[in-house]
């Protein structure tokens, strides 16, 4: 990595030049740079105000950069070690979709596990490829899904050798790494492209000790979440490509849902944190790590809560273990996840990333601090003390293996009737029912509504996750395939 070109910030710098220049301003956006909306400004800052602008001349332009956008791209592509890099302002939600866009047309086959981010699903729709699922299996303790067993892998290969791609989780919502450079191996070997959804990823690129990166793997992808783990601000995303790829392919794919009117502030703020990760990255992690570390063990030392890690490794389902990941399975105290999760929100003002039937997960990073650590695990020892309780009759798991009965586009737009939820077993979903986050459906469009999948959502409830994905705004009703 050339630290003297790390060290640039080419969207920042001509934001700078920019607002030195003082440009009267006849274009959008129509606050002008603050001055017509002072209650916003207020709010926000005439320093962000300020830099809130359109596309113009000296600034670029991300449907087709070739100046200081395109050199501040070039630049992320070295950071990542990528050969090319794709600066995203819909989320990484846009990116996974692009990938899927660029190797897979209607009626082509993907290889991917069930336990993916809607946005793959959704791209599925959209696209009308054909999903071929490698279920991940579970960790009976924990009830979470794992990674792709690359046995399972190939054995999909083989009876799909026409498929165009895989997709890895790398890594899961909750820490866990399948073999990504064995994966890759074998997309490769078959003639298919490899594509990683690094969501919660980016820190594998600037870490020392962490598990893979997709780049380093030789993976064809990657959608990377920089706001996730990486600083930068919410919904701004990076999409990494290979030398296997054709650039200009993958930015015409990108230009057909990503906005033309990109924002100045989530770009610069990509621009920056791919810097301060670049020349700072392997002290943050370090710290990071660390202080997941000492978390684990004085919630360990509580008992009742397991803080998992790279404990969990068996080197197939799970490869490698994210060790900056805090999660901790809480149904040893009787109480699920999402109890617990609402009960640190709402009584002592911790907010954790999720909760689930099962466990909590909390993100670390380096502006995360140890006192705030301790009065984590202080929290968690008085909710054990305070409400800890027999578990029986608690559900134990978080994934469900889906029978896949029609393809999911054609669900999604078939015929439909509109049913309550818990007349529904043995029809076919025509959309969504997920708990979110994470984001993983618990029913995708064209898949079997069963009995147990409906305990599971009703159970889900109880406990007070958040249920989102069908039109009826409180998940009591379904849209069904008309048969």
């Amino acid at each position: 990595m050339n630290e003297n070109l790390q060290r640039r910030a080419p969207i920042y710098e001509a934001l700078i030049r920019t607002k030195r220049d003082r440009v009267v301003s006849f274009d959008v956006p129509g606050h002008k740079q603050g001055r017509g909306n002072p209650d916003l400004t207020d709010f926000l800052g005439t320093q962000c105000l300020s830099v809130d602008l359109n596309s113009r001349k000296p600034l670029d332009n991300l449907i087709h950069p070739v100046s200081v956008i395109h050199k501040a791209e070039e630049i992320a592509a070295e950071a990542f070690g990528a050969a090319d890099s794709f600066f995203m302002v819909n989320g990484t939600t846009g990116a996974v979709q692009a990938m899927i866009f660029s190797v897979c047309k209607s009626g082509e086959k993907i290889i991917l596990p069930r336990n993916v981010h809607r946005s793959a699903i959704n791209a599925l729709i959209l696209s009308g490829a054909e999903p071929v699922y490698v279920n991940p299996g579970v960790d009976k303790r924990l009830g979470i899904p794992l990674g792709m067993d690359p046995d399972d892998v190939a054995r999909a290969i083989a009876e799909n050798p026409d498929a165009k791609a895989i997709l890895v989780n790398n890594p899961t919502y909750y820490g866990i790494c399948s073999d990504i450079r064995k994966i890759t191996g074998l997309a490769h070997d078959a003639g298919m492209y490899l594509l990683a959804d690094e969501a919660h990823g980016t820190h594998f690129y600037f870490g020392d000790g962490l598990p893979e990166s997709a780049m380093s793997a030789g993976a064809d992808m990657a959608a990377v979440s920089m706001h996730k783990t990486g600083g930068s601000l919410t919904q701004s995303s990076i999409l990494l490509t290979g030398a296997n790829m054709n650039s200009g392919h993958v930015r015409k794919i990108i230009n057909l849902t990503q906005t033309t009117s990109a924002s100045y502030l989530l770009m610069s703020s990509l621009d920056l944190s791919r810097r301060n990760l670049a020349l700072n990255g392997k002290g943050i992690f370090a710290k990071v790590v660390e202080m997941a570390d000492y978390a684990r063990a004085e919630i360990d030392k509580i008992g009742g809560y397991y803080c998992y890690s790279h404990d969990l490794a068996n080197g197939r389902s799970i490869f490698e273990y994210d060790k900056t990941k805090l999660s901790i399975y809480t149904l040893d105290i009787g109480l699920a996840g999402k109890e617990v999760h609402d009960i640190l929100r709402d009584r002592y003002d911790i907010q954790l990333e999720l909760g689930d039937l099962a466990n909590i997960l909390a993100i670390l990073s380096v502006g995360d601090r140890v006192f705030e650590i301790e009065r984590l695990v202080s929290a968690l020892s008085e909710i054990k003390r305070l409400h800890s309780r027999d578990r029986a009759g608690m559900i134990d798991h978080e994934y469900i293996e889906p029978i896949v009965d029609v393809k999911p586009k054609a669900a999604f737009y078939a015929d439909k009737i509109n049913m309550l939820l818990r007349d529904a077993a043995g029809m076919i979903s025509a959309e969504f029912v997920m708990a979110y986050p994470p984001g993983i459906p618990i029913l995708a469009p064209g898949e079997r509504i069963t009995g147990e999948i409906i305990e599971y959502i009703e159970y889900s409830r109880e406990k007070g996750c958040i249920l989102t994905g069908t039109e009826d705004m409180n998940v009591e009703r379904i849209n069904v395939v008309e048969v």
